[in-house]
């Protein structure tokens, strides 16, 4: 082999090797527009729907996430004596009262923009949305995640 047909196959392969890797990396952005695209789907929702909701969903998810890294710094703690550990027992049961409290108001404001019963069927198509992706799933043919059983 002459040496630059060894040099254009080691670019080729790099190059396979390179869009694969990037493949496989995790993308927020393709994560949640999967996740909205497979809601919209299963939840019937109109475009005018999905355009109230969404919003909504983004800034409710944004203030939970806030809470949630506090509470993953709070488990890398290690208190050293029990009134340390009881305070942050009572910090994390805190936590997780307003992540609910969270939930709770922003699925009233849902409410108020579409009907409850989709709203319904919001919660249980990203449930099933989450479940699947956290399972490892394979994407479905159009890429939107889990196959509805």
């Amino acid at each position: 082999m002459t040496m630059k047909r060894l040099f254009a196959i080691a670019v080729f392969v790099l190059t396979i090797l390179t869009v694969n890797a990037q493949e496989k990396r995790f993308s927020p952005e393709k994560f949640q527009a999967d996740m909205e695209s497979y809601i919209a789907e299963k939840a019937g929702l109109t475009q005018q729907e999905a355009a109230k909701l969404f919003p909504l969903m983004r800034e409710m998810q944004e203030k939970q996430r806030v809470i949630y890294r506090k509470m993953h710094e709070m488990v890398k703690q290690k208190p050293t004596d029990e009134a340390s550990c009881a305070n942050n027992i009572k910090e994390y049961d805190k936590m997780n009262i307003e992540l609910r409290n969270i939930e709770q108001r922003y699925h009233k404001k849902m409410m108020g923009e579409i009907p409850a019963s989709k709203v319904y069927e919001v919660l249980k198509a990203e449930y099933r949305f989450h479940r699947h992706w956290m399972r490892g799933g394979e994407r479905t043919k159009n890429g939107r995640g889990p196959r509805k059983r």
